[in-house]
């Protein structure tokens, strides 16, 4: 498969919701998505970025169709806020991309007092997905897309230690968050099929792109010969913002694909190339783990997902 975004079907008519996308992969998303008529609302933390963001793909797309939404997914008050928003304009959502995500932090925590990374990648679009689901639920065809990384392979749930409050560690943290995500998106789709619900959700990565930090997959320790190591051999690596967005949009528009799939890119150990089936640990996909994820999830957001109950 050699799939490319001259291959995204025809989007009139759609709505996209997609977190992060003022900027590298959301950016690139958002992008294609609305050359092929999808209304895309860029749900972002900065309007301002987002704005510029707006007006990049006006420039080149004059009747792209493009709303900005207020999000922080670090503050669950401002998530409730966003979709209420939303909602009050829009009773259609075709497709929410959970694409947004912080890496590599100090440990921090968001304004609910969850480790930053792990609140914000998981928990916040753990909340999001939920309270849209019925509103993605009511929409013909409807796709989660959720954006996961090659560090989930490296990732566990310290599950008596969620928020790494004992011991602490960013690219720990980052693993843990990304493994979230993979495991949401699994057991999203496993209780999407239990209640007979038509809804399909998919996991991607996006191997290395030229937004990461550092090589992708490998936990570099912070020193100036190792930075300089990466900054050298990063460019061999990676592939663009434009090419590493293909998982996303194949998760997102695809008519072969299957809920439950996991999409990454084809060459290199998945860090660069066209979008195919991708390697998810045993871990990720044990049942059992992904059940305990969710419900620690739903205890701490207090968001049930109760159309899947």
């Amino acid at each position: 498969m050699n799939w490319s975004i001259e291959d995204i079907p025809d989007q009139t008519g759609k709505i996209a919701l997609i977190t992060g996308a003022n900027s590298g992969i959301g950016f690139e998303a958002a992008k294609a998505l609305a050359s092929k008529g999808a209304k895309v609302i860029l749900a972002c933390r900065n309007q301002q970025k987002a704005q510029t963001a707006m007006d990049s793909i006006l420039k080149e797309q004059p009747s792209a169709q493009l709303e900005f939404l207020q999000l922080d997914l670090a503050d669950q008050t401002n998530i409730k806020t966003a979709v209420k928003r939303f909602l009050e304009s829009h009773s259609q959502l075709d497709l929410l991309i959970n694409n947004a995500g912080v890496m590599w932090l100090p440990r921090t925590e968001t304004v609910d007092g969850f480790e930053m990374q792990f609140g914000t990648n998981h928990l916040g679009h753990f909340t999001l997905t939920g309270l849209l689901l019925d509103t993605l639920l009511g929409t013909s065809n409807a796709r989660v897309v959720t954006v996961s990384s090659l560090a989930h392979r490296s990732g566990r749930i310290y599950f008596d230690d969620l928020m790494l409050q004992t011991d602490y560690k960013k690219h720990k943290s980052y693993a843990q968050s990304k493994l979230a995500n993979l495991m949401f998106s699994n057991e999203l789709q496993r209780r999407i099929n239990q209640s007979g619900k038509s809804l399909l959700s998919v996991a991607v990565h996006p191997g290395g792109s030229s937004t990461n930090l550092a090589v992708p997959g490998f936990e570099m320790q912070d020193s100036t010969v190792q930075a300089k190591i990466a900054k050298w051999i990063t460019p061999l690596v990676t592939q663009s913002a434009a090419n590493g967005s293909l998982p996303t949009l194949y998760g997102a528009t695809s008519n072969n694909i299957k809920g439950g799939e996991y999409i990454g890119p084809k060459h290199f150990f998945e860090v660069m190339g066209p979008p195919v089936n991708a390697y998810a640990t045993r871990y990720s996909r044990n049942v059992e783990h992904c059940k305990k994820l969710w419900e620690a999830s739903v205890a701490l957001t207090d968001v049930a997902y109760s159309a899947l109950s």
